[in-house]
């Protein structure tokens, strides 16, 4: 995270406050004005990291977009068979953030994390396959790299409101 000159001079006015206090006023109240710094310090340093959601809003919804785009890409090329499913840490380095923000940023535009993103783009992707009607549910899960069909069938139930099977046999009508 970027500070601005004058986000930085306040950290350190406040930094030096304390040590100001634990070096030269030792009394009763010094604990109290000690941890009242360091909470300052803390409340500045959360709203210097949202600042960075809000100064962004020109280009809201374009990460998801990003995000998007290259989970297609991964499935394109063939890495789900041969590296597993993607991490939030393949993606955001993909993307050229850090995890933590770019599920910041995410959460902040879609109101979903991550993960929850690319669970959402995994059970399209079984839609489809399970349209096709080519393959059973459990070679749908092995493909998408679910490691067993409970848990696959679990996460789309979830996500979708019925079973695999019962999506299989509704797009057979």
């Amino acid at each position: 995270m970027l500070w601005s000159p004058k986000e930085e001079q306040i950290i350190l006015e406040l930094k030096d406050k304390i040590q100001e206090e634990y070096f030269n006023n030792p009394d009763e109240y010094s604990r109290e004005i000690i941890l009242s710094n360091i909470s300052s310090i803390l409340k500045y340093a959360q709203r210097f990291y949202k600042r960075q959601f809000v100064d962004h809003s020109q280009i809201k919804g374009k990460m998801i977009s990003k995000f998007n785009a290259a989970l297609k890409n991964y499935i394109n090329e063939g890495q789900l068979e041969h590296n597993g499913l993607p991490t939030v840490a393949q993606l955001a380095q993909q993307l050229f953030v850090s995890p933590r923000y770019l599920s910041d940023l995410l959460k902040q535009e879609t109101g979903k994390t991550a993960m929850e993103l690319i669970h959402i783009f995994l059970i399209s992707e079984a839609k489809n396959l399970l349209r096709l009607k080519e393959k059973r549910i459990a070679e749908i899960a092995f493909q998408l790299d679910f490691e067993n069909t409970f848990y696959f069938t679990k996460l789309f139930k979830k996500q979708t409101g019925m079973k695999p099977m019962e999506f299989k046999n509704m797009s057979l009508n």
